[in-house]
């Protein structure tokens, strides 16, 4: 095992404060190129503080600045968002499942930044039981990144549905088998499995113990 060391922290947001500067992260992440919703994304919806979500916020070490941002709901309390807006298959439904938005990495950032938010959701999806990691994904070239780590199609090959929850603006939906992903990447010689598997980041901090919180401060992760 490998041990890299990063230049920012991966931690959940646990305060009120952390969850400010993640919409902070979303505003400036999104509000270019979907200024319509830049209002929206600076303020937390109803869905950061429901019970199953859990919202990961990225540090810069050297200004304490957050640098990214994703969140996952998982579909303890309520279905998917994107449910909302599409019948999945049985073989998806009926399993546990967590759905990843809000993915967001400021301008400048570090460049390993969104790889590590997705390592961090893989772990952390992974330590919650969670079978399947869906998403709703729009532009081609994200599309290929989630591909990439081995994201398939729900639907059919570049079907696309419209996601209320997401402007309505019509996504193609992928899903990730999190449980077969280390074999998965093992079996095909997938050129991340040594990032993801084979090497430890100590910054990435997914679960504090509760002692070490402030006793004045506000949960805001479930």
């Amino acid at each position: 095992m490998t041990t890299s060391h990063l230049t920012f922290s991966v931690s959940l947001a646990a305060t009120a404060a952390d969850l400010q500067d993640v919409c902070g992260v979303r505003a400036c992440a999104y509000g270019h190129h979907l200024p319509d919703m830049q209002e929206t994304l600076a303020v937390p919806d109803a869905v950061d503080g429901r019970r199953g979500t859990a919202i990961l916020v990225c540090r810069d070490k050297a200004t304490g600045a957050a640098t990214g941002t994703a969140r996952i709901q998982r579909n303890v309390a309520m279905p998917l968002q994107l449910e909302g807006s599409v019948i999945l298959p049985r073989w998806l439904a009926d399993e546990p499942r967590a759905e990843l938005t809000r993915l967001a990495v400021t301008p400048g950032a570090d460049p390993q930044t969104r790889l590590i938010l997705m390592k961090a959701a893989y772990l952390y999806c992974l330590a919650s039981q969670v079978r399947w990691m869906v998403i709703g994904a729009r532009s081609n070239a994200l599309i290929r990144i989630y591909q990439g780590l081995g994201f398939t199609d729900v639907l059919g090959p570049d079907d696309r549905v419209p996601l209320a929850h997401a402007g309505n603006l019509p996504h193609r939906i992928l899903a990730f088998d999190v449980t077969a992903a280390e074999r998965t990447w093992l079996a095909s010689g997938h050129g991340l499995y040594p990032f993801m598997i084979e090497t430890f980041h100590p910054d990435v901090n997914l679960f504090p113990k509760e002692s070490m919180l402030p006793q004045n401060e506000v949960r805001v992760a479930a």
